[in-house]
């Protein structure tokens, strides 16, 4: 019988890694096939992982390793990161979580430090860093806004900015703007309410409150940016997959002096009219390969919401696959069909 011991320095850290009702301490055993406890050692806990296969619970052993050094700065490990980290030392590539933990964005307002959380995420956010224009595109959950925004923030404490210019289409998925009540400003806001979010959670209403009267922080549709020139700012384009082509060379060309730029979007989730190219799509073509602009690619394994966001993005993945694929027998069926016109 093989077995691992580990040190926790605070009973606190150990409830976090075994979760809820032990719930991510659960998901290890099943996955490793291996039995987890804890018992009081001197100065904290000791958490012992035992079994039959030496090799499960080396890897099992790494896994909790990785959740106690998360513990440190996360108040909450969600199942999504317990898989994420499963996952990753399975596959061999423990690199990937070497430096997890290391680099802090940004403080939220209940003071909870804003970190990446996968190896997609660390590989953004040092494009944003080092590149003037950052593109990130891929699917719902996978913190492309929420870490640009931290990143536009940290860059307006650390004084690399003067303002921080958040932008979307007001594009309307189903609904029309004209139905919606109250003057334009009102018709708007539930278009930019993601970033409003994001904002307040790490600077707070009031002093969002403060910053957008002074011109600090500014959020706008799109529409807002023409014929602007953006000097000294860090702009943000969420949900950029429902500007038109021209609106995006629009936008681009806004760059002034001493700004960087984020272009965020999900590219299966465009909500521009039946027959309308996206202006991301095409700038991901066009932009490629240029100097001091970077594009990352994220994927399901960098969703951080509920597990079940990964499956529906699979499972939609899939779908859209097949759809352009026809199966063999339709295939055969076209033809004999032809054949039979003749």
């Amino acid at each position: 019988m093989k077995q691992k011991t580990l040190l926790f320095e605070t009973n606190e850290q150990t409830a976090r890694v075994f979760g809820p009702f032990d719930e991510n301490i659960r998901a290890i055993e099943k996955e490793f096939g291996v039995d987890v406890s804890n018992h009081p050692a001197e100065g904290g806990d000791a958490v012992s992982v035992s079994g039959a296969d030496d090799e499960a619970v080396t890897m099992a052993a790494k896994v909790i390793s990785f959740l106690r050094r998360m513990a440190e700065y996360e108040e909450t490990i969600s199942e999504q990161s317990v898989r994420y980290i499963i996952e990753t030392v399975k596959s061999g590539n423990v690199a990937e979580l070497s430096d997890f933990g290391d680099d802090c964005l940004c403080v939220t307002t209940r003071g909870r430090p804003i970190k990446a959380k996968t190896a997609g995420q660390k590989q953004y956010v040092e494009k944003i860093r080092k590149n003037t224009i950052t593109l990130g595109v891929g699917p719902a959950g996978t913190g492309k806004t929420f870490l640009a925004v931290a990143m536009a923030v940290k860059a307006l404490r650390d004084k690399q900015v003067s303002r921080i210019i958040l932008t979307r289409p007001a594009i309307e998925a189903g609904e029309k703007l004209g139905y919606l009540p109250g003057d334009l400003q009102s018709k708007i806001d539930p278009y930019l309410r993601p970033l409003y979010d994001a904002l307040y959670e790490m600077i707070g209403s009031e002093n969002y409150a403060r910053l957008h009267e002074k011109q600090t922080i500014e959020v706008a549709p799109l529409a807002y940016m023409r014929g602007r020139t953006l000097d000294d700012s860090f702009i943000i384009l969420d949900e950029a997959q429902n500007a038109t082509p021209e609106q995006m060379k629009m936008f681009l060309t806004r760059l002034g002096f001493n700004s960087k730029a984020v272009v965020t979007g999900d590219l299966t989730q465009t909500d521009l009219p039946r027959g309308q190219k996206s202006g991301l799509a095409q700038v991901v073509k066009l932009l490629d390969g240029i100097e001091d602009i970077a594009i990352h690619t994220f994927t399901e394994r960098d969703v951080v919401r509920h597990r079940l966001v990964q499956k529906i993005i699979l499972a939609y993945e899939k779908y859209d696959r097949e759809q352009r694929e026809p199966s063999q027998p339709n295939a055969r069926y076209r033809k004999l069909r032809g054949v039979v016109k003749k």
